[in-house]
């Protein structure tokens, strides 16, 4: 079952303007299946096959003759001495574009290549697991409880809905077992996978939450350095996201803590041995949806001509609000609850920090403000506050009114 991608038009536009593009995302999200479908014409080669790696690595000059372009490069962060010469190839014939196509699954490795010797030369574009609209588009799934409740616990990964006899626990179970051993080894030569394995379901246990580097390490059992080091890992291998707060001053101090997101519901359910039996009446539901919802604006983001500045706000008394979405100077505020009628004790924080702005007579203009659970269609909850749902998603981030949408 093929599932099409919104970003195929934005990947086409950087194919014309950009001698190379670079897409980046984790394992399985669906790179080599969108860019093969692309760029048919486009010769097919891929690093995740050592010997190839090591060809491309020892000796870049046989492997771009045995592979002109226009190519597609799989996985080329196996092979980061490629891009020099690369860069060398681009300058030869600088206004042909589109014709190197490079994916990686290590995003900020990958970046460094392209930052050293592809700059100004390569369009960029991450590629997460599929959208909500994306999966709806070709597969009927209802808005409610039960509905969001199994899209939670099976997660976006293409193959699990291009596959849906797919066992999702299978599916995740290999997934972990193959990312420790050739991404985690490949990035950081962890020395106990054991270990690493733990802190990843440490951390699933602390879903939507501030990320506190010291308490995470005192239950793996190592040094909070290595707690940071490794949760760049998972950040560079596309597996967490990390939300900075907002740092401007209302008038009083606020944390500076990011907190820490996996960017798929249905592998964070598989850390939790979740299923779709047994996430509706767990206490994680909440921070799951939480999730959910960022992992939706990320990729709305992605695919919007003017992305929306995301962040979240807490201040130092615990007052905290889920997301703060920026555009244009504006501020709008964001809480997200599982629950079909959100009532004004949902959005209590929304009005106090809401109250605080204007109060602080800073340079930020107070926008609209939305409770994000389940309901049937959008209405006012009180003035300025709305109660959207994941649908109405698209409309939020591009400043229009759900309530219209």
């Amino acid at each position: 079952m093929h599932y099409p991608r919104h970003c195929t038009e934005r990947l086409s536009h950087l194919a014309r303007h950009f001698p190379a593009v670079v897409v980046t995302g984790a394992r399985q999200a669906g790179k080599t299946t969108l860019l093969r479908a692309a760029f048919p014409d486009h010769h097919y080669v891929s690093l995740d096959l050592p010997t190839i790696a090591e060809q491309a690595e020892r000796n870049p000059d046989l492997f771009l003759r045995q592979h002109p372009p226009p190519v597609l490069v799989d996985e080329v962060q196996y092979a980061p001495g490629l891009f020099r010469h690369l860069k060398a190839a681009i300058d030869a014939r600088r206004h042909e574009m589109g014709r190197f196509i490079l994916t990686g699954s290590q995003h900020f490795t990958l970046m460094k290549g392209v930052s050293d010797s592809l700059a100004g030369r390569s369009g960029l574009l991450e590629l997460e697991n599929l959208a909500l609209d994306e999966i709806r588009a070709v597969t009927r799934i209802p808005i409610d409880a039960r509905g969001l409740g199994a899209l939670l616990a099976r997660g976006q990964f293409p193959e699990l809905w291009r596959v849906p006899e797919l066992p999702a626990r299978d599916f995740f179970a290999g997934y972990l077992a193959t990312y420790l051993e050739r991404d985690v080894r490949q990035i950081l030569r962890v020395g106990s996978l054991r270990d690493f394995e733990r802190f990843i379901r440490i951390l699933a246990a602390r879903p939507a939450a501030m990320l506190n580097r010291s308490d995470v390490a005192r239950d793996v059992g190592v040094a909070v350095k290595t707690i940071g080091e490794w949760v760049s890992v998972l950040e560079t291998s596309g597996q967490i996201a990390l939300l900075e707060p907002w740092y401007a001053n209302f008038g009083k101090r606020l944390v500076k803590t990011p907190k820490v997101y996996f960017r798929d519901t249905g592998l964070l359910c598989f850390l939790l041995n979740l299923d779709e039996t047994t996430l509706l009446a767990s206490p994680m539901l909440g921070a799951i949806w939480e999730t959910f919802v960022f992992a939706e604006m990320r990729k709305l983001n992605e695919n919007g001509g003017r992305p929306v500045g995301l962040w979240y706000y807490r201040d130092l008394r615990g007052r905290e609000v889920d997301f703060v979405l920026e555009s244009g100077g504006t501020l709008s505020f964001a809480e997200c609850k599982w629950e079909e009628h959100p009532g004004s004790r949902e959005a209590r924080n929304l009005s106090r920090v809401n109250t605080e702005l204007e109060a602080a007579g800073g340079p930020w203009k107070p926008g609209e403000h939305y409770v994000l659970g389940r309901p049937a269609a959008a209405s006012t909850l009180a003035p300025g506050i709305v109660v959207a749902g994941v649908t109405h998603l698209p409309a939020i981030l591009t400043g229009r009114s759900p309530l219209r949408a």
